[in-house]
């Protein structure tokens, strides 16, 4: 039996230059299952994103869904597309398991992971001698040249050439922190212990929850439990700001990181998986 992809729609073309095409997945020309791929808003052009790969019930376990990515990835490669993306969410359901099967299997490597936590109505006291405190101008100016750095660092270090990661943490830091300091809705606190500063933390509020966009010990200061002090400064900043969900992405193969949120009761939401297209 032979497994193609039929479009459904001419190419789409958004006005960010964009492009996306729906296809039915076929087997013998009969429809079994639906496939959306597009390329990226956020990483550009070059990137392909599958949106939605879906088989019907009856058809699955066959191989069908193996197909359909494999002929998703010769139509990106089509496109000039230099990687695609891919995202499963999380959960015990046997979708997510078959869909993060189905993508380390055809080598698919695991970037980050979507993380969220309810949160109660009181919020967590810091530890004795630890104080938070706002950001002052000077140390956002520091800040976020060091932020923008590490930020691009962190793409490069997982597949994406450097011009574009660069470009990358010019874009989203533009559009996350228009105003800088003053952008509406974003809070910019410095953690102190025993008076001596320790750490940043930037958390953003969403109509319906709080994101951590970043927290980060100081260099001199890590391994002292002043990461955990900044999460909880994060969770009693999203309660006291009437938040009752708290969000946070954290990048694979930062065990520290995963370990503490979870310790803290966090939860993964959504993976998200990347594989380079030769």
């Amino acid at each position: 039996m032979t497994t193609t992809l039929r479009p459904t729609e001419p190419l789409q073309r958004a006005a960010d230059g964009t492009r996306s095409r729906r296809y039915q997945v076929c087997v013998n020309s009969r429809p079994v299952g639906a496939i959306h791929l597009g390329t990226s808003p956020a990483f550009g052009d070059s990137v392909a994103v599958i949106h939605e790969l879906r088989i019907d019930e009856p058809d699955r376990r066959r191989g069908r869904g193996t197909v359909a990515a494999l002929a998703a990835e010769e139509v990106a490669r089509g496109w000039g597309c230099r990687q695609i993306l891919a995202s499963v969410g999380a959960g015990a359901g046997v979708d997510a398991e078959a869909g993060s099967r189905l993508a380390q299997a055809l080598g698919y490597v695991l970037r980050n992971r979507g993380m969220t936590k309810p949160l109660g109505d009181t919020p967590p006291a810091l530890p004795a001698g630890s104080r938070a405190r706002p950001m002052t101008r000077d140390e956002f100016d520091a800040w976020h040249v060091h932020e923008s750095e590490q930020y691009a660092r962190t793409w490069i270090e997982r597949g994406m050439p450097e011009a574009e990661a660069y470009a990358k943490a010019r874009s989203d830091h533009a559009t996350l922190l228009p105003q800088g300091l003053d952008t509406e809705n974003t809070l910019f606190s410095v953690l102190e212990h025993e008076g001596e500063r320790v750490g940043v933390l930037w958390l953003a509020l969403r109509e319906d929850r709080a994101y951590v966009f970043d927290v980060e010990t100081d260099a001199a200061h890590r391994g002292r439990g002043h990461g955990r002090s900044l999460m909880l400064l994060a969770e009693a900043r999203a309660i006291t700001a009437g938040r009752r969900l708290i969000g946070l992405n954290v990048f694979a193969g930062n065990t520290a990181a995963e370990r503490l949120y979870e310790s803290l009761g966090y939860g993964t939401t959504q993976y998200n998986f990347y594989k380079g297209l030769l």
